[in-house]
């Protein structure tokens, strides 16, 4: 049922958002040099790894330029990439991941390996479902970039505080996992969003 709905919803999506896709990505093409995509291995279901899609909100040589996370006024992020990433606009290729199977609309937010093998354990728990665009931790966290700007070290406040509490709204979500909290789920994201 959860697939079917997602198969849908997908497609609904990528039809109904056709224009505002063209549209972004002919913008990105305007604004800098790169491609329109950005692309990068997560870790999905059963720990297979899979290539997540996102519209590009930096530039274009961003890994050379610094880490993994980004955080604060990262000099990284293009000046349409921050009006994208405000809007969570750059997540709607994600729709492309959803429709391939490797995510769902709603699960636990898809990791890197680096972050996943350093709390193993618990993503052999957390991985049994596929992993979603959105959850209860991209509720809370909405603003994390902003967050871990605020951290002397961003990147140890990730591994030490953040992650560990996503975490543990991911195991939340497998106990309360229902097509009716999928929606509510989605409702809360979009009017967060909204607001």
């Amino acid at each position: 049922m959860k697939r079917a709905f997602d198969i849908v919803l997908a497609m609904l999506g990528l039809l109904l958002l056709s224009p505002l896709l063209l549209l972004v990505a002919l913008l990105i093409r305007l604004d800098s040099p790169g491609p329109i995509f950005f692309k990068q291995e997560r870790v999905g279901r059963k720990f297979r790894p899979f290539r997540i899609y996102k519209f590009r909100t930096m530039v274009h040589d961003a890994p050379q330029r610094g880490g993994p996370i980004t955080f604060g006024a990262d000099p990284r992020i293009t000046r349409l990439g921050r009006v994208l990433r405000k809007a969570k606009i750059d997540e709607l290729p994600q729709l492309i991941n959803v429709l391939r199977g490797e995510m769902s609309f709603v699960g636990p937010r898809p990791e890197v390996r680096k972050y996943v093998e350093l709390f193993r354990e618990d993503y052999a728990e957390i991985l049994k479902i596929p992993p979603g665009i959105t959850d209860l931790a991209s509720i809370k966290y909405r603003d994390e970039a902003q967050v871990l700007g605020r951290a002397e070290n961003p990147e140890e406040e990730y591994v030490m505080c953040v992650l560990p509490k996503k975490i543990e709204l991911a195991k939340a979500y497998l106990e309360r996992s229902s097509l009716f909290f999928d929606l509510t789920l989605i409702m809360k994201t979009l009017l967060r969003l909204f607001r």
